[in-house]
């Protein structure tokens, strides 16, 4: 979206919903577009044995139904569910250039600028065939647009027509990150530490009935910790002061209550560690969904020159091959 505001004046994003879209992905389609991986026989084999044989029974008091096969349906919780999802929908795609779909899972937005206005109609009805030829359902109800516009512009444009049976609204959820038109993340910030006040009130309680402080410490670094830092490589730059210093006052006053370690790093410093973890694991990792995004490694040659306070981590990719990983989680060599 940041890519495409530059060149349009708005962007149209519509959150998709698809109806109980994991108990409706019919096996035998599914399997046909696990064939067409790259994947070993025995692997699809396996699938294929795996996903055979279910069946469905149902118990009332001391009554029970006859067995009921089944023949859709992926568990979500199970250790295949995301990613034969992810399968399923591998082959849905936008019919005009210029529009995107991102896809996670079941949740599914259609990026459309401003210059493709005309195309939502083309795209929805497209989606909704796809749908249907996979078993699935398109929840118009429950799908939802969001018209996203740079606040720094002066002038006020009107805003494309709504189109019917979608809702359009100023504030979307994607992903529980809270994303408002303007693309300010002021309620994202709010409704985060609401949450975290929650398990503040928690922690007080354990610590009420005899929770020794370093246990305390533990579960709040893993529960508000990992709340506030929830996806926070994509929002975090577009939090303003504001924000941060909110986020800022809550950890100073967990550290004031005993809640958290004295010694916990402050936000700014917990952004900047979490997304140098991420990195490097994207630049080790080969398999990692990020590695292919990484730009060809370039050569350092010996007469290049570098300044080491820049510098918080130095990796060797390749012989003769250098990666440089500065304080702004830029690449410079």
């Amino acid at each position: 979206m940041t890519q495409l505001l530059p060149t349009n004046p708005c962007i149209i994003v519509i959150a998709l919903d698809f109806s109980k879209a994991f108990d409706t992905v019919r096996h035998h389609t599914l399997l046909d577009k696990i064939a067409q991986l790259d994947s070993p026989d025995h692997i699809y084999n396996w699938l294929v044995n795996f996903f055979n044989g279910h069946s469905h029974q149902t118990k009332y008091g001391n009554v029970m139904s006859a067995f009921k096969s089944i023949s859709a349906s992926i568990i979500k919780g199970s250790a295949i569910g995301l990613a034969s999802y992810i399968v399923n929908g591998s082959d849905l795609h936008t019919v005009s250039d210029g529009n995107d779909l991102l896809k996670y899972c079941d949740n599914t937005c259609l990026i459309i600028p401003a210059i493709n206005v005309e195309t939502r109609s083309t795209e929805l009805s497209h989606i909704t065939e796809w749908a249907k030829r996979n078993n699935l359902k398109l929840n118009l109800a429950k799908t939802h647009e969001i018209i996203i516009v740079d606040c720094k512009l002066k002038q006020k444009l009107p805003e494309p027509v709504e189109i019917s049976q979608v809702q359009r609204f100023n504030v979307i959820k994607i992903l529980d990150v809270t994303i408002i038109n303007g693309l300010s993340l002021s309620p994202h910030v709010q409704s985060v530490i609401a949450s975290c006040a929650q398990v503040s009130y928690t922690l007080r309680v354990l610590r009420a009935h005899g929770l020794c402080d370093s246990a305390l410490h533990t579960i709040y670094r893993s529960t508000v910790v990992a709340k506030l830092l929830y996806a926070s490589s994509a929002w975090e730059g577009f939090a303003n002061a504001t924000d941060r210093n909110k986020i800022q006052s809550f950890i100073n006053k967990s550290k004031r209550n005993g809640y958290c370690s004295p010694d916990l790093p402050d936000f700014n410093n917990l952004c900047t560690s979490m997304k140098v973890d991420l990195f490097n694991k994207v630049l080790k990792i080969p398999i990692h969904v990020l590695h292919p995004l990484l730009p060809p490694p370039p050569v350092i040659h010996s007469d290049m020159v570098y300044n080491p306070e820049h510098m918080t981590g130095l990796y060797q990719k390749e012989p003769q091959t250098l990666w440089i990983v500065t304080s702004s989680s830029e690449c410079y060599i």
